[in-house]
Protein backbone atom coordinates (compact mmCIF):
# COMPACT_ATOMS: atom_id res chain seq x y z
CA UNK A 1 0.00 0.00 0.00
CA UNK A 2 1.60 3.38 -1.19
CA UNK A 3 0.19 4.91 1.76
CA UNK A 4 1.93 2.97 4.25
CA UNK A 5 6.02 3.27 5.21
CA UNK A 6 7.61 1.16 7.59
CA UNK A 7 10.73 2.82 9.68
CA UNK A 8 13.28 0.09 10.33
CA UNK A 9 14.94 1.72 12.92
CA UNK A 10 14.48 2.59 16.50
CA UNK A 11 14.71 5.14 18.85
CA UNK A 12 15.00 8.94 18.18
CA UNK A 13 15.03 8.61 14.77
CA UNK A 14 12.18 6.15 14.56
CA UNK A 15 10.20 9.20 16.01
CA UNK A 16 11.57 11.78 13.99
CA UNK A 17 10.72 9.89 10.51
CA UNK A 18 7.00 9.31 12.24
CA UNK A 19 6.30 12.46 12.19
CA UNK A 20 7.55 13.67 9.01
CA UNK A 21 5.51 10.69 7.61
CA UNK A 22 2.41 12.42 9.39
CA UNK A 23 3.36 15.33 7.63
CA UNK A 24 3.00 13.61 4.32
CA UNK A 25 -0.53 11.84 5.23
CA UNK A 26 1.17 8.74 5.52
CA UNK A 27 0.91 5.67 7.87
CA UNK A 28 4.04 5.10 10.50
CA UNK A 29 4.78 1.54 10.73
CA UNK A 30 7.12 0.30 12.95
CA UNK A 31 8.82 -3.17 14.49
CA UNK A 32 8.48 -4.24 17.86
CA UNK A 33 11.56 -6.27 18.65
CA UNK A 34 11.23 -8.47 21.50
CA UNK A 35 14.49 -7.34 23.30
CA UNK A 36 12.75 -3.98 23.60
CA UNK A 37 9.54 -4.68 23.93
CA UNK A 38 8.09 -1.59 25.43
CA UNK A 39 10.51 0.48 23.79
CA UNK A 40 9.24 4.89 23.67
CA UNK A 41 8.84 5.06 19.87
CA UNK A 42 5.97 2.48 19.62
CA UNK A 43 3.81 4.75 21.45
CA UNK A 44 4.14 7.33 18.65
CA UNK A 45 3.85 4.79 15.06
CA UNK A 46 0.12 3.90 13.79
CA UNK A 47 0.95 0.10 13.50
CA UNK A 48 3.25 -2.05 14.46
CA UNK A 49 4.46 -5.43 13.55
CA UNK A 50 6.09 -7.78 16.04
CA UNK A 51 9.16 -8.79 14.45
CA UNK A 52 9.38 -11.86 17.16
CA UNK A 53 13.44 -12.00 17.30
CA UNK A 54 14.32 -13.10 20.50
CA UNK A 55 15.98 -16.29 18.62
CA UNK A 56 17.65 -14.65 15.98
CA UNK A 57 21.16 -14.13 15.86
CA UNK A 58 20.31 -10.50 14.85
CA UNK A 59 17.76 -7.95 16.24
CA UNK A 60 15.47 -7.17 13.20
CA UNK A 61 17.15 -3.82 12.30
CA UNK A 62 20.16 -5.60 11.09
CA UNK A 63 18.05 -8.62 9.23
CA UNK A 64 17.52 -7.77 6.13
CA UNK A 65 15.51 -10.59 4.73
CA UNK A 66 13.38 -10.81 7.63
CA UNK A 67 12.49 -6.98 7.45
CA UNK A 68 11.65 -7.19 3.67
CA UNK A 69 9.57 -10.60 4.32
CA UNK A 70 7.70 -8.57 6.74
CA UNK A 71 7.37 -5.92 4.89
CA UNK A 72 5.72 -7.95 1.77
CA UNK A 73 3.34 -9.22 4.05
CA UNK A 74 2.09 -6.42 5.76
CA UNK A 75 1.75 -4.54 1.76
CA UNK A 76 4.38 -1.70 2.81
CA UNK A 77 4.97 0.44 -0.39
CA UNK A 78 7.68 2.83 1.38
CA UNK A 79 10.57 1.62 3.67
CA UNK A 80 13.07 4.78 5.48
CA UNK A 81 15.77 3.13 6.67
CA UNK A 82 17.03 5.82 9.10
CA UNK A 83 20.31 6.45 10.10
CA UNK A 84 23.08 3.52 11.60
CA UNK A 85 21.66 -0.01 11.22
CA UNK A 86 21.30 -0.48 7.11
CA UNK A 87 21.08 2.67 6.00
CA UNK A 88 24.05 2.46 4.02
CA UNK A 89 24.09 -1.06 2.97
CA UNK A 90 23.37 -1.29 -1.00
CA UNK A 91 22.23 -4.97 -0.96
CA UNK A 92 19.55 -4.32 1.40
CA UNK A 93 18.74 -0.95 -1.20
CA UNK A 94 18.32 -3.41 -3.41
CA UNK A 95 16.07 -5.91 -1.67
CA UNK A 96 13.39 -3.49 -0.87
CA UNK A 97 13.54 -2.58 -4.64
CA UNK A 98 13.31 -6.02 -5.91
CA UNK A 99 10.33 -6.72 -3.56
CA UNK A 100 8.37 -3.96 -4.44
CA UNK A 101 9.30 -1.82 -2.27
CA UNK A 102 9.91 1.78 -2.20
CA UNK A 103 13.51 2.76 -0.23
CA UNK A 104 14.12 5.62 1.25
CA UNK A 105 17.46 7.33 0.11
CA UNK A 106 19.84 7.03 -3.21
CA UNK A 107 19.94 4.30 -5.41
CA UNK A 108 21.80 1.43 -4.53
CA UNK A 109 24.44 2.03 -6.92
CA UNK A 110 25.14 5.61 -5.71
CA UNK A 111 25.12 4.01 -2.45
CA UNK A 112 27.76 1.49 -3.06
CA UNK A 113 29.87 3.60 -4.79
CA UNK A 114 30.04 6.14 -1.70
CA UNK A 115 30.62 3.83 0.68
CA UNK A 116 33.94 3.02 -1.28
CA UNK A 117 35.99 5.93 -0.53
CA UNK A 118 38.77 5.08 -3.12
CA UNK A 119 35.58 5.22 -5.55
CA UNK A 120 34.35 8.00 -4.43
CA UNK A 121 37.51 10.38 -4.61
CA UNK A 122 37.81 8.89 -8.04
CA UNK A 123 34.49 10.46 -9.06
CA UNK A 124 35.03 13.10 -7.17
CA UNK A 125 38.08 14.00 -8.82
CA UNK A 126 36.15 14.04 -11.97
CA UNK A 127 34.03 16.46 -10.62
CA UNK A 128 36.67 18.90 -10.26
CA UNK A 129 36.41 18.52 -6.05
CA UNK A 130 40.22 19.42 -4.49
CA UNK A 131 41.53 15.94 -2.57
CA UNK A 132 44.67 16.20 0.11
CA UNK A 133 47.43 13.98 -1.05
CA UNK A 134 47.10 10.49 -1.06
CA UNK A 135 47.54 6.81 -2.45
CA UNK A 136 45.89 6.93 -6.12
CA UNK A 137 43.29 3.67 -4.58
CA UNK A 138 44.43 1.28 -1.63
CA UNK A 139 48.23 0.49 -1.68
CA UNK A 140 49.02 -3.40 -1.92
CA UNK A 141 51.24 -3.91 1.23
CA UNK A 142 53.16 -2.20 3.89
CA UNK A 143 55.96 -1.38 1.76
CA UNK A 144 53.74 0.26 -0.85
CA UNK A 145 52.55 2.02 1.74
CA UNK A 146 55.79 3.63 3.54
CA UNK A 147 57.09 4.42 -0.41
CA UNK A 148 53.73 6.38 -0.70
CA UNK A 149 54.35 7.91 2.68
CA UNK A 150 57.90 8.47 1.81
CA UNK A 151 57.53 10.29 -1.31
CA UNK A 152 54.82 12.74 0.46
CA UNK A 153 56.32 13.01 3.97
CA UNK A 154 55.09 12.70 7.75
CA UNK A 155 52.45 12.36 9.03
CA UNK A 156 50.91 10.08 7.32
CA UNK A 157 47.16 8.65 8.07
CA UNK A 158 45.85 5.44 6.74
CA UNK A 159 42.12 4.92 6.01
CA UNK A 160 40.36 1.81 5.09
CA UNK A 161 39.01 2.12 1.94
CA UNK A 162 35.36 0.62 3.02
CA UNK A 163 35.82 2.38 6.70
CA UNK A 164 33.74 4.60 8.72
CA UNK A 165 33.51 5.81 12.32
CA UNK A 166 37.58 5.68 12.66
CA UNK A 167 37.56 2.11 11.88
CA UNK A 168 40.63 1.25 10.44
CA UNK A 169 42.12 4.45 10.66
CA UNK A 170 45.97 4.52 11.87
CA UNK A 171 47.92 7.79 12.14
CA UNK A 172 51.79 7.32 11.27
CA UNK A 173 54.21 9.65 12.80
CA UNK A 174 57.46 8.13 11.47
CA UNK A 175 58.82 4.99 9.13
CA UNK A 176 59.59 2.77 11.41
CA UNK A 177 56.01 2.60 12.70
CA UNK A 178 54.42 2.16 9.60
CA UNK A 179 54.38 -1.33 9.05
CA UNK A 180 52.90 -2.26 12.77
CA UNK A 181 50.55 0.16 12.03
CA UNK A 182 49.53 -0.97 8.31
CA UNK A 183 49.03 -4.60 10.14
CA UNK A 184 47.06 -2.98 12.60
CA UNK A 185 44.90 -0.86 10.28
CA UNK A 186 44.54 -3.55 8.09
CA UNK A 187 43.44 -6.19 10.31
CA UNK A 188 40.73 -3.50 12.24
CA UNK A 189 39.41 -2.86 8.66
CA UNK A 190 38.99 -6.73 7.40
CA UNK A 191 37.40 -7.78 10.79
CA UNK A 192 34.87 -4.07 11.04
CA UNK A 193 34.09 -4.19 7.24
CA UNK A 194 35.13 -7.69 5.12
CA UNK A 195 37.49 -5.13 3.27
CA UNK A 196 41.03 -4.53 4.10
CA UNK A 197 41.80 -2.18 1.62
CA UNK A 198 44.42 0.60 2.85
CA UNK A 199 44.94 3.96 1.53
CA UNK A 200 47.07 6.41 2.24
CA UNK A 201 46.79 9.89 2.97
CA UNK A 202 48.71 13.31 4.22
CA UNK A 203 47.79 13.89 7.27
CA UNK A 204 46.19 17.71 8.57
CA UNK A 205 47.45 18.55 12.18
CA UNK A 206 44.40 20.29 13.74
CA UNK A 207 42.00 20.66 11.02
CA UNK A 208 38.42 21.71 10.98
CA UNK A 209 36.01 19.31 10.41
CA UNK A 210 33.02 20.46 7.76
CA UNK A 211 30.05 18.96 6.09
CA UNK A 212 27.68 20.45 3.38
CA UNK A 213 24.14 19.16 3.77
CA UNK A 214 22.74 18.37 0.07
CA UNK A 215 19.16 17.27 -0.90
CA UNK A 216 18.10 16.43 -4.57
CA UNK A 217 15.25 14.65 -6.30
CA UNK A 218 14.90 12.35 -9.27
CA UNK A 219 14.46 15.39 -11.73
CA UNK A 220 17.59 16.42 -11.97
CA UNK A 221 17.46 19.62 -9.03
CA UNK A 222 19.97 19.64 -6.15
CA UNK A 223 20.60 22.17 -3.51
CA UNK A 224 22.79 22.50 -0.51
CA UNK A 225 21.79 23.71 2.83
CA UNK A 226 24.80 25.17 4.09
CA UNK A 227 27.79 23.39 6.35
CA UNK A 228 28.12 21.89 9.90
CA UNK A 229 30.74 21.58 11.84
CA UNK A 230 31.97 18.65 13.66
CA UNK A 231 35.66 19.78 14.29
CA UNK A 232 35.31 18.71 18.23
CA UNK A 233 35.76 14.61 18.24
CA UNK A 234 36.95 12.04 20.57
CA UNK A 235 38.13 8.52 18.67
CA UNK A 236 37.30 9.89 15.42
CA UNK A 237 33.37 10.21 16.70
CA UNK A 238 31.70 13.31 16.56
CA UNK A 239 30.82 15.08 19.90
CA UNK A 240 29.83 18.41 19.09
CA UNK A 241 27.74 20.16 15.86
CA UNK A 242 27.72 23.76 14.93
CA UNK A 243 25.75 25.38 12.32
CA UNK A 244 26.70 27.01 10.82
CA UNK A 245 30.82 27.35 10.75
CA UNK A 246 32.42 30.32 12.46
CA UNK A 247 34.98 28.97 10.11
CA UNK A 248 33.60 29.76 6.96
CA UNK A 249 32.65 33.13 5.53
CA UNK A 250 29.62 33.33 3.22
CA UNK A 251 31.84 33.91 -0.12
CA UNK A 252 33.58 30.50 1.08
CA UNK A 253 30.30 28.99 1.88
CA UNK A 254 28.88 29.72 -1.32
CA UNK A 255 32.05 28.09 -3.26
CA UNK A 256 32.47 25.32 -1.11
CA UNK A 257 27.99 24.40 -1.28
CA UNK A 258 28.80 25.22 -5.37
CA UNK A 259 31.28 22.31 -5.37
CA UNK A 260 29.27 19.72 -3.31
CA UNK A 261 26.16 20.73 -5.81
CA UNK A 262 28.20 19.97 -8.92
CA UNK A 263 29.23 16.60 -7.72
CA UNK A 264 25.79 15.56 -6.66
CA UNK A 265 24.39 16.61 -9.83
CA UNK A 266 27.39 14.88 -11.74
CA UNK A 267 26.86 11.50 -9.92
CA UNK A 268 22.90 11.75 -10.40
CA UNK A 269 22.25 11.79 -6.71
CA UNK A 270 19.14 12.45 -5.14
CA UNK A 271 17.59 12.08 -1.46
CA UNK A 272 19.31 13.92 1.02
CA UNK A 273 23.38 12.96 1.60
CA UNK A 274 26.17 15.28 3.08
CA UNK A 275 29.39 16.10 1.21
CA UNK A 276 32.29 15.96 4.16
CA UNK A 277 35.70 18.21 4.04
CA UNK A 278 38.65 18.92 5.84
CA UNK A 279 39.78 22.10 6.05
CA UNK A 280 43.77 22.96 6.47
CA UNK A 281 44.68 25.97 8.94
CA UNK A 282 45.51 27.82 6.03
CA UNK A 283 42.06 27.92 5.01
CA UNK A 284 42.56 25.21 2.04
CA UNK A 285 39.88 22.35 1.91
CA UNK A 286 39.87 19.03 0.62
CA UNK A 287 36.96 16.78 -0.42
CA UNK A 288 37.02 13.63 2.12
CA UNK A 289 33.68 11.06 1.88
CA UNK A 290 29.87 11.17 0.78
CA UNK A 291 27.17 10.09 3.51
CA UNK A 292 24.10 8.79 2.16
CA UNK A 293 21.60 8.84 4.76
CA UNK A 294 20.31 10.97 6.78
CA UNK A 295 22.25 12.18 9.97
CA UNK A 296 22.29 12.22 13.37
CA UNK A 297 23.06 15.76 13.11
CA UNK A 298 20.47 17.28 10.60
CA UNK A 299 18.20 18.54 13.09
CA UNK A 300 21.07 21.95 13.23
CA UNK A 301 20.26 22.37 9.75
CA UNK A 302 16.94 22.38 10.04
CA UNK A 303 16.84 24.60 12.40
CA UNK A 304 18.89 27.40 10.65
CA UNK A 305 17.35 26.58 6.92
CA UNK A 306 13.67 25.54 8.38
CA UNK A 307 13.86 22.87 5.69
CA UNK A 308 12.31 19.74 6.74
CA UNK A 309 14.79 17.11 5.41
CA UNK A 310 13.38 14.28 6.78
CA UNK A 311 10.00 15.33 4.63
CA UNK A 312 12.03 16.17 1.43
CA UNK A 313 13.49 12.29 1.68
CA UNK A 314 9.91 11.09 1.49
CA UNK A 315 8.35 13.69 -1.18
CA UNK A 316 11.36 12.50 -2.78
CA UNK A 317 10.69 8.90 -3.04
CA UNK A 318 7.52 9.39 -3.95
CA UNK A 319 8.80 11.47 -6.96
CA UNK A 320 7.74 14.87 -6.06
CA UNK A 321 9.41 18.07 -7.41
CA UNK A 322 12.02 19.78 -5.17
CA UNK A 323 10.10 23.35 -4.73
CA UNK A 324 13.13 24.54 -2.22
CA UNK A 325 15.43 27.00 -4.50
CA UNK A 326 19.04 27.84 -3.85
CA UNK A 327 18.20 31.38 -3.39
CA UNK A 328 15.39 30.52 -0.75
CA UNK A 329 17.62 29.23 1.68
CA UNK A 330 18.57 31.62 4.32
CA UNK A 331 20.33 30.81 6.90
CA UNK A 332 19.13 32.52 10.32
CA UNK A 333 20.95 32.01 14.23
CA UNK A 334 23.01 29.20 15.26
CA UNK A 335 22.23 25.68 16.33
CA UNK A 336 24.70 23.58 17.83
CA UNK A 337 23.97 19.75 19.09
CA UNK A 338 26.15 17.65 22.01
CA UNK A 339 26.39 14.47 21.73
CA UNK A 340 26.45 12.34 24.93
CA UNK A 341 28.79 9.39 24.75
Amino acid sequence: MKNKILISNRGEIAIRIIRAAHNSGLVAVVFQSDREPDAHYLQFADEIISAQDANDEKPIFLNPTKIVELAVQNEIGLLHPGYGFLSENPDFAALCIANGINFVGPSPKLIRDMGLKTVAKSMAIEAGLPLVPGSNGPVKDAQAAREFADSIGYPVILKASAGGGGRGMRIVEKQETLERHFKSAYDEALAAFGNGDIFVEKYLQNPKHLEFQILGDTHGNVIHLGERECSLQRKHQKIVEEAPSASVSDTLREEMGNLAVKFAKKIGYYSAGTIEYIMDEDGSYYFMEMNTRIQVEHPVTEMITGVDLVDWQIKVALGEVLTVKQEDVKITGWAIECRVN
